[in-house]
């Protein structure tokens, strides 16, 4: 058997799992006309990409059409990776997987159509606002936060490659991560990954400490990301080509990082008479983010779980900044949130209003830590009440755990196939006259779970109603918390006395719970679904 026949017989071995992703080479062709230039939307180090209408494992569509070139550096190992890692990794911010193609010397990757390109594409565009700029970097985030944090559903993945020419963007703008032909798989339990192996990926990228020691691990996607975030707030590449016959770069990173340090980033910050410019509380939070991800010591540098954090608040106070409705509320609240935030613990210092509307954006724990308050994008009034201060003396002090990252000192408390009734005694603070809440219990479970909804059958009763209530479902939430729905009220008063009778819990996965939370209806769809979940109990 010679080498090319060894060859076939391996891949079409290897592939035996993926059958049901195949596509034939023959309506890849007539897709793309036989790989005509009119079809050809762009090129990557694996090869050229066409655009076609095919079929595949979701249906019908047109699709972006991945061909290896024969002389690219990249082959048969990058095929094959993307086809198993894309099949195992599946986020709303990585880009889809839907097939493949392996006849012959062809070999074609098929991916859904993100429509509006690469984000380098865009970055000096004079129609993106700055809203949906920090949007696209906060889509990627999320992706990128999901390959590193799989929370025990599958291994970690270290992307190795992440640049703006690597986040796609479909119609309405949302971000997807793509090309995982240099990725590599980390430990699936571990907090810290470590891959030694030749530094692969794009130069003004790459992290310098990968590069000297070729030594692998997740802040390096970190530090590349973080280089995407300055091209996002600078509006151009990371690089300028200095002799283009001969592609000799300059790369921006160390002029960008020092302008930071030294408070000139007006200097290189992106301007358009057609866009707004961004508040200087969000360019503060969007730049320190950024310059983090770069640091030298990837021991300085954030998790992307806190890029994700930070990139939400930027966003979120760029939308309160922008919503004039809530800027007159602001304004006619703002003695009771200094006053708020003086009874914060740890003790909280800011010294602007921007700064207060950022602590109270990200949250606060105040009312001698027992209570976590925020403000959401409309900037309504949200809360936190810890499962301590609602079960006050009722409270079983061995139940009490502060293994689960709780907000709360005194952490969670257990909750295990128990039959005897709790009472919690809930007194809110500081909610929104006017707005419909839904009120939630929030927990984690003592075991594992995979990321979905999940039967919980939750057994309670509010004060004054004569017949019990269950609520069926929880829904695990991109903070790692579960939430479970129990009813919705309109709030007429900020604070509001009640009681909840919890009579039984009886699941082998037991509960941690943190609090009982407090966040505005959103939507009808939501108020049908929590009155879905909500049935009195016979």
């Amino acid at each position: 058997m010679n080498s090319s026949t060894y060859m076939e017989a391996y891949l079409q071995k290897f592939l035996q799992p993926f059958k049901h992703l195949k596509i034939q080479l023959e309506e890849i062709t007539t897709a793309t006309n036989n790989f005509n230039k009119e079809n050809y939307i762009g090129h990557g180090g694996y090869g050229k990409v066409y655009k076609g209408e095919v079929s595949h494992s979701k249906g019908r569509s047109v699709v972006a059409i991945k061909r290896l070139d024969r002389t690219s550096r990249q082959g048969i190992p990058e095929f094959l990776k993307e086809i198993t890692m894309l099949s195992d990794y599946k986020h709303e911010n990585l880009i889809s997987f839907l097939g493949f193609c392996c006849e012959g010397s062809e070999m074609i990757l098929v991916y859904e159509l993100a429509s509006r390109g690469s984000l380098d594409r865009h970055l000096n565009s004079p129609h993106l606002t700055w809203p949906q700029r920090i949007k696209i970097c906060l889509d990627a985030a999320n992706g990128l936060r999901y390959l590193h944090d799989p929370r025990g559903t599958h291994r970690r993945l270290i992307h190795c490659d992440v640049k703006s020419d690597n986040i796609l963007l479909d119609e309405q703008w949302n971000a997807k991560v793509s090309d995982f032909g240099l990725s590599t798989m980390g430990s699936a339990n571990e907090q810290h990954s470590l891959i030694v192996i030749p530094a692969a990926g794009t130069e003004g990228y790459i992290d310098p400490m990968y590069w000297m020691t070729h030594t692998l691990t997740k802040e390096s996607d970190v530090y590349s990301f973080g280089v995407v975030l300055f091209e996002v707030l600078c509006g151009r590449l990371c690089y300028t080509l200095v002799n283009k016959g001969h592609v000799v770069k300059e790369i921006l990173v160390p002029t960008w990082i020092k302008s930071y340090e030294q408070n000139m980033l007006n200097d290189i910050i992106f301007e358009n008479p057609n866009i707004e410019p961004m508040p200087q509380s969000v360019l503060k939070r969007f730049s320190g983010i950024a310059y983090q991800c770069l640091k030298e010591s990837r021991e300085d540098r954030p998790e992307m779980s806190e890029i994700v954090t930070e990139l939400e608040s930027a966003l979120n106070i760029h939308e309160l900044l922008q919503n004039e409705e809530f800027i007159g509320k602001w304004n006619e609240q703002l003695y009771e949130y200094q006053e708020m935030i003086k009874t914060a613990e740890p003790p909280l210092n800011y010294k602007s209003e921007d700064e207060l509307m950022d602590l109270l954006s990200k949250g606060i724990l105040f009312n001698g830590g027992k209570t976590w308050f925020w403000l959401n994008k409309k900037g309504e009034h949200c809360e936190i009440i810890s499962i301590a201060e609602c079960l006050g003396s009722d409270a079983k002090r061995h139940l009490f755990s502060s293994n689960y990252n709780s907000r709360f000192a005194v952490g969670t408390y257990s909750i295990f196939r128990r039959k005897d009734v709790n009472i919690l005694h809930i007194r809110t603070h500081f909610l929104s006259p006017g707005i419909t809440y839904t009120v939630n219990v929030v927990f984690k479970f003592k075991m594992i779970k995979e990321r979905r909804c999940d039967p919980i059958s939750l057994k309670y009763r509010l004060q004054g109603e004569r017949e019990s209530s269950i609520s069926y479902l929880a829904y695990e939430r991109e903070d790692g918390w579960w939430a479970c729905e129990l009813y919705h009220f309109t709030c007429d008063y900020r604070i509001v006395h009640f009681q909840i009778l919890f009579e039984d819990y009886d699941n082998e996965d037991g509960l941690r719970v943190e609090g009982i939370e407090f966040q505005p209806l959103e939507n009808v769809s939501l108020q049908i679904k929590v009155w879905l979940c909500r049935k009195p109990f016979v």
